[in-house]
């Protein structure tokens, strides 16, 4: 039976990072690479859609990898341990400014990119392998994956409510904010990711191949369970992947800029806060969903579709601050499902990783808990660019100024580019729960 300070611990790498370095590079980095470090459109979808290349080969290399590890602190853990101060300061660097040109911002912002992707790819797929050796219980396993999300969603609670406050304290321009914050969070993330390493334990031995093979790769490919639950989890990322990429556009070009009410500042950060802090209290209460429903595949189906509904509904809300609390309770509603089914994703992958152990006679756990790494990357930044790519194509243009260094904005034609945003945040995720309530009516595990 694990502990609490267990269940805490391994809470905390999802603290770091889903709740500090993903959530920010999922709200921040599109407006922030447009409208403060100075790329272009076409350039920030380029270099999303470059990472998603990239992360295709890294993220099962390093599940391979993370699988064949042992060392004395077991063989998930140690990435965890040593990976820490790199994830730190990589996110840290990623969120500076240089006083380069157009061509060096570019490069810049190109390499650590894809730097960062490569150390949260060797950070995150032994945290999410993790869940698959600490416990060989089907219930506490479900406890973990909640603990999991309630740590993600409780740190992205608190980073992205405090993130406006945080920026006027630090004052100067918005670039010597995002650096100053960056390196703050690039700290605590640092050490909430070492925490887990030393506060879990690997109590299950995997079942390890005597050498490396392709073999677990071909049979990845002949594993029903796992192809569908993977474009499940893309799904789920692009969901939210679109809704977060586009908030900061829809509070600047929708509702014209922050809303303060009572004293309250609300920005794009805060605005998806309140979801943040139900997505908490409810994937605290996922386990007890699931049963109540009889099964993780059902409670995941309707948790879908208050998503689905809810954004609907978003759409047909009018473009006006004065119905900001309607909006804020209408991502309240979809958050309910949101947290509902983000810790079922996970603990069904530790279904499958169990289901490709008894059918192959290897653990690869590694393997299989990569491609729900990757399926959050591929979602999050596929969304991120195409976000990109169709504000640029209703008429937003964002670059530097290569005689003065500047950022500059244009917006040729500012209704259409109002409805995409809107569109964006509430339509296009929308259709994409449609796909995944099919997909999730093909999945076989039945549990």
């Amino acid at each position: 039976m694990a502990s609490l300070k267990e269940k805490i611990g391994y809470a905390l790498g999802d603290a770091a990072a889903g709740g500090i370095t993903w959530k920010v590079m999922s709200i921040a980095f599109p407006l922030f690479f447009t409208n403060v470090f100075g790329l272009t459109v076409a350039d920030t979808a380029t270099l999303m859609l470059i990472a998603r290349m990239f992360d295709v080969v890294t993220d099962p290399l390093m599940g391979s990898l993370a699988d064949r590890t042992q060392s004395r602190w077991g063989t998930y853990r140690p990435w965890l341990i040593f990976g820490a101060i790199p994830l730190g300061l990589v996110f840290a660097l990623l969120l500076y400014t240089p006083d380069f040109g157009p061509v060096g911002k570019r490069i810049y912002a190109y390499t650590l990119y894809l730097l960062m992707m490569a150390v949260y790819t060797a950070v995150n797929v032994p945290y999410g392998s993790l869940l698959g050796v600490m416990t060989d219980d089907d219930n506490e396993k479900n406890q973990f994956s909640s603990f999991r999300m309630v740590g993600a969603y409780a740190m992205g609670f608190i980073t992205l409510l405090s993130f406006p406050y945080l920026q006027k304290m630090v004052g100067g321009t918005e670039a010597h904010q995002y650096a100053v914050l960056g390196a703050g969070l690039g700290f605590v993330a640092t050490i909430m990711t070492l925490a887990c390493g030393l506060l879990t334990k690997e109590r299950l031995k995997p079942i390890r191949a005597e050498k490396f093979s392709f073999k677990p790769f071909a049979d990845l490919l002949k594993n029903k369970p796992w192809i569908y639950l993977t474009l499940i989890g893309i799904c789920t990322n692009f969901f939210n992947g679109f809704r977060y990429a586009v908030a900061g556009y829809l509070m600047e070009y929708c509702l014209h800029g922050d809303v303060t009410v009572s004293g309250l500042i609300i920005n794009y950060t805060v605005f998806m806060t309140f979801g943040e802090v139900t997505c908490m209290i409810f994937g605290g209460l996922s386990p007890k969903f699931t049963q109540w429903m009889g099964s993780k595949r059902k409670a995941f189906a309707v948790a879908a579709i208050i998503c689905m509904v809810t954004s609907i509904a978003f759409f047909f809300v009018p473009m006006d601050p004065k119905y900001i609390w309607v909006l804020v309770g209408i991502v309240i509603l979809t958050s309910v499902g949101v947290g509902f089914y983000s810790p079922l994703l996970w603990s069904m992958y530790a279904d499958v990783a169990d289901y490709a152990t008894e059918m192959n006679g290897t653990s690869s756990t590694g393997l299989i808990f990569s491609s729900g790494t990757m399926a959050q990357k591929f979602g999050t930044a596929i969304s991120g660019s195409l976000v990109a790519l169709l504000l640029g194509i209703a008429g937003f243009i964002s670059g530097t100024d290569p005689a003065t260094g500047q950022t500059v904005v244009t917006i040729t034609d500012e209704e259409s580019v109002r409805n995409m945003v809107w569109a964006l945040f509430s339509l296009f995720p929308a259709a994409i729960i449609v796909i995944m309530l099919y997909l999730l009516h093909l999945y076989p595990i039945k549990k």
